[in-house]
C-alpha cells in the first residue's frame, strides 16, 4: 500500500516537471496555460491526471484506515468492565492474538468480544500452575463441585498460594453463569446448600469467567465431516473455541498451564508431583507433558506457548476435534514429509513426554454432548483408596439403611471400610448419637468413590440436635429464623452438594447430642459413604 502511494507521487512529480518545461519552452509566464494547440491538450490531460491522482490517494488512505479498524479492537466500545488496570489487562486478550479477527470475522462487529466476563476473581498472577476447567450446563449430572473438591482436597497452604484454577463457564445464559458463581462463592448459614468454596474464591485461588455474548459464531452452517452428526460437529467446534478462549485468558497468569475437564478426579499430591517432574526433566525441548492419556485431560503447556497453540486451534476450529489438532501441531513442528510414519511418531514423541502413573482420571458418565455416555477410563491412573479413614469420637450408630455385604456403617465410621447401601427412600436416616454432649466444630461426609462415583446422597440434609432445647426455639422460631427446623428437635445445618456435605457447626448450637443425615426423597441410586469425619 505504501509503495503504491510512492509510485503515484513520482508520477505526479514527473508530470509537474514536464508541464513546467513545456510551459517555459513555449515562452509563457507559467501562470497562464500554453497557447499552442498540442501544448494546450497536454496541459489539460496533466490537470485531469493530477485530479484523478488526488482522488486515488484519498481512496487508498481510506482503505488503509478501514483495514486497520478491522484488525485493531476499538477501545471506545462499550463494556461492562470498568476502566483501569483490570480492563487494560483483559484487553491484552485481543492483542495476544490479533489474527483472531481473521479466523472469526464475526468478531469485527464487536471488537470487545474477546474480553472475558470475569464473574469471580481477584486477578491472581505469578503462580507456577494454572488449571483450566471449561464447564457447560449438563442435562444430567454436574460433576464440577466434585472435581474441585478433588483438586483442592489435599493442597497445602503454600500450594494454595502457588496455583490458580480458572472455571470457564462456556454458556450464554447469564442466569446459569451467575448460578455457578453463587454456588462457589456464597456462604450463608441459612442457604447452606449453596456454599462450597468461599475462602478459595476470596483468596484468588478460584476464578469464574465466561465469554462475551458475541464470541461464538453461527454454528448452523458447519460442514458435517468424519461421519459425525450435525450436533456432534457443533459440539466439538464449540469445544475448540472454548479451549482457545480459556488458553488466551490464562496465558499471563502463571508459568505452566494444565488443561482439565469438569468431570475428573485427581491423585493426591498431583500439584507437587507435576512441579517436581518438570523440574527434574533432562531436556527443555518439549511442547507439552501428559499427565493423563485420555483426550485433552492433564496436558501441561508452557504458558508462553499458549498464544501459538490457540492460534493453530482457531485456524482449524471447524475442521477437527481438539486432540487431533494438537497432534497436527506436533506433526508440523517435528515430522519430515520425506520420511515414514515411524520416524514421524518418533520425532513427535520427543515433543510430548508422558508421566506415569496418570494423575487425573475421567469419572463423568454423562458427556456434555447430550445423549452421549462417556465410559472412557485411564488404565494408567494410579490406584486410589476407596475410602478415607479418620479417628472419630465415640458414638452410638444407627440407620434405617441396610448395608451391602461387609460395608457396614460401623466399619466406615471407624475408618476400616466404606459404607454401602441399597437405594434409599424418603425419611431414611443415619444417626450418630454421642454418649455425652460434645462440642463438634466441623463435619465432613463424602459419598461415592472412584469406582462408584454415582453412588451419591442426593437431596439429603445434615442436621444436629442441640443438648439445650431452648437453643432450637431461639434459632428456628421467630419472624426471622436463622435456620430451618426438622422433626425430633433437630436443626438443618447443611446438605449434600454433588455428593459432599461439609461445614462448621454454629457455636450457638454447642454442645450437641446427635448428628443426623436425613434423606428427603426417593433415589434410584445406591449410596456409598467413603469418608466420615467428625472434628471436635
Amino acid at each position: 500500500m505504501r509503495l503504491t502511494n510512492i509510485k503515484l507521487g513520482c508520477i505526479l512529480a514527473c508530470a509537474f516537471l514536464s508541464l513546467t518545461w513545456f510551459t517555459a519552452h513555449n515562452g509563457n509566464d507559467g501562470d497562464e496555460p500554453p497557447n499552442h494547440p498540442v501544448m494546450i491538450q497536454l496541459y489539460e490531460r496533466l490537470l485531469a491526471a493530477e485530479f484523478k491522482g488526488e482522488l486515488l490517494s484519498r481512496e487508498l488512505s481510506s482503505v488503509l484506515t478501514s483495514l486497520r479498524n478491522l484488525t485493531i479492537p476499538n477501545n471506545s466500545s462499550s463494556t461492562n468492565i470498568p476502566e483501569g488496570p483490570i480492563k487494560r489487562n483483559l484487553s491484552l486478550l485481543s492483542s495476544r492474538l490479533p489474527n483472531a479477527y481473521l479466523y472469526l470475522p464475526h468478531l469485527r462487529d464487536h471488537p470487545d468480544s474477546l474480553i472475558p466476563n470475569v464473574v469471580l476473581g481477584q486477578g491472581r498472577t505469578g503462580v507456577s500452575l494454572v488449571l483450566g476447567i471449561p464447564t457447560v450446563k449438563r442435562q444430567k449430572q454436574s460433576y464440577l463441585v466434585s472435581t474441585l473438591n478433588s483438586l483442592l482436597y489435599d493442597l497445602s497452604p503454600s500450594e494454595r498460594k502457588d496455583i490458580v484454577i480458572i472455571i470457564f463457564v462456556a454458556e450464554m445464559d447469564a442466569e446459569y453463569v451467575n448460578s455457578v458463581a453463587e454456588l462457589l462463592e456464597k456462604n450463608s448459614p441459612v442457604v447452606v446448600c449453596g456454599c462450597s468454596f468461599p475462602k478459595d474464591v476470596h483468596s484468588g485461588l478460584l476464578e469464574v469467567v465466561s465469554p462475551s455474548q458475541y464470541f461464538y459464531p453461527n454454528f448452523s452452517r458447519l460442514r458435517e465431516t468424519f461421519g459425525d452428526s450435525k450436533e456432534r460437529v457443533k459440539w466439538r467446534t464449540k469445544q475448540n473455541l472454548d479451549y482457545s478462549f480459556l488458553m488466551l485468558y490464562a496465558q499471563e497468569k502463571g508459568t505452566y498451564y494444565v488443561q482439565l475437564e469438569d468431570d475428573i478426579v485427581a491423585n493426591p499430591g498431583y500439584s507437587q508431583t507435576m512441579k517436581t517432574y518438570v523440574r527434574k526433566l533432562a531436556t527443555d525441548d518439549w511442547m507439552f507433558l501428559e499427565f493423563s492419556q485420555l483426550g485433552f485431560i492433564g496436558k501441561m503447556f508452557r504458558a508462553s506457548d499458549l498464544p501459538m497453540i490457540a492460534e493453530f486451534f482457531l485456524m482449524f476450529y471447524k475442521d477437527k476435534p481438539i486432540d487431533w489438532l494438537l497432534d497436527h501441531i506436533l506433526w508440523v513442528k517435528a515430522c519430515n514429509p520425506e520420511k515414514d510414519a515411524k520416524d514421524c511418531n518418533l520425532q513427535k514423541g520427543l515433543l510430548k513426554l508422558r508421566y506415569k502413573p496418570s494423575l487425573f482420571q475421567h469419572v463423568g458418565l454423562h458427556s456434555s454432548l447430550p445423549g452421549k455416555l462417556q465410559k472412557l477410563k485411564d488404565k494408567d491412573f494410579g490406584k486410589v483408596p476407596l475410602f478415607t479413614a479418620h479417628t472419630n469420637p465415640p458414638a452410638e450408630l444407627s440407620s434405617s439403611l441396610k448395608h451391602y455385604q461387609q460395608h457396614t456403617l460401623e466399619r466406615a465410621y471407624n475408618g476400616q471400610d466404606f459404607f454401602w447401601s441399597l437405594t434409599p427412600t424418603a425419611k431414611d436416616f443415619i444417626l450418630l448419637s454421642f454418649p455425652q454432649p460434645r462440642t463438634v466444630t466441623r463435619y465432613l461426609f463424602r459419598s461415592g468413590n472412584i469406582e462408584n462415583n454415582g453412588d451419591h446422597f442426593y437431596n439429603t440434609t445434615v442436621e444436629v440436635l442441640p443438648s439445650d432445647s431452648s437453643v432450637r426455639d431461639r434459632l428456628v422460631g421467630g419472624q426471622s429464623p436463622q435456620y430451618k427446623g426438622s422433626y425430633g428437635g433437630f436443626i438443618v445445618i447443611g446438605c449434600f452438594v454433588d455428593g459432599v456435605a461439609e461445614g462448621q457447626i454454629d457455636a450457638q448450637m454447642q454442645p450437641i447430642s446427635a448428628l443426623r443425615l436425613l434423606v428427603q426423597s426417593d433415589s434410584d441410586m445406591w449410596v456409598l459413604l467413603s469418608e466420615i469425619f467428625i472434628q471436635l
